[in-house]
């Protein structure tokens, strides 16, 4: 029996990139999945259902930015699996945004980076929380990024989200803690997965090099590094830990 037999979870941006890492994670740990992407994630939920040998994963398409659909999905959710117990907010604007001066910015662009990194967050949970507040019990993942720690320049939309995720968990994790619901950030470091080495190949040779040199372990990361963190704070071994940003990069921030 898996360490998450009997939940169910939610996975935005679940389709492509790490997300799927964190899908397969989730499912492979017993959990039943929710795959909720842009994306249709239809494929995956059924080379899920077919490799674990159980009808675990179903596939929403969603953008999470717009509050019609994340009420869309939430219901069908509960239709089809009764409860949400894990809600991971994984789903963001990064691969394909250049490197660009504050100056060179433009503010549509920017409005869509905060549109869906942040007000997509803030949906999911304005909108899944009920469900846990119902139950007395539920996780809640936010996945940040080791720039908010490091301010990296020339990234200022994408950086200042990810800051907004620390903070959004800081509020919550005091808010819904009542509730028996934990809300965490995992923050990954630069990793090389799949949507970012095929969509942004220039990002990944601009900073790719530093990235490793700035590790006190001097390797890349890899999608497969971040889950046994996610599945920790999935689990009830995190039961007691809420509030916190937990780094998963090597050694590149100290928190």
């Amino acid at each position: 029996m898996g360490r998450l037999s009997g939940r169910t979870a939610v996975v935005t941006g679940g389709a492509k990139g790490i997300g799927r890492h964190y899908s397969e994670a989730l499912v492979a740990e017993g959990a039943e999945v929710a795959i909720v992407d842009v994306t249709d994630g239809e494929s995956l939920a059924q080379e899920l259902n077919a490799k674990f040998g159980r009808n675990a994963g179903m596939s929403v398409t969603c953008d999470v930015s717009d509050e019609a659909a994340v009420l869309r999905t939430i219901a069908l959710v509960i239709e089809r699996f009764g409860k949400i117990d894990i809600l991971v907010n994984n789903a963001a604007l990064y691969a394909p945004l250049p490197w660009q001066k504050v100056t060179e910015i433009d503010v549509g662009i920017w409005d869509k980076v905060m549109a869906v990194n942040l007000r997509g967050p803030f949906l999911m949970v304005k909108h899944a929380a009920p469900h846990m507040i119902a139950r007395g019990y539920g996780k809640i993942i936010n996945i940040g990024s080791g720039t908010a720690f490091r301010g990296i320049p020339n990234f200022l939309h994408y950086v200042t989200s990810k800051g907004g995720i620390m903070a959004l968990t800081r509020a919550l994790s005091r808010e819904l803690g009542q509730h028996g619901i934990c809300v965490n950030t995992l923050a990954p470091g630069f990793t090389l997965s799949d949507s970012i080495v095929e969509q942004n190949p220039g990002h990944v040779n601009a900073a790719r090099e530093s990235a490793v040199q700035g590790r006190a372990i001097h390797r890349d990361e890899y999608p497969q590094d971040l889950t046994g963190t996610l599945i920790f704070l999935a689990s009830a071994d995190s039961d007691f830990v809420t509030g916190q940003t937990l780094a998963v990069d090597g050694g590149s921030v100290n928190t």
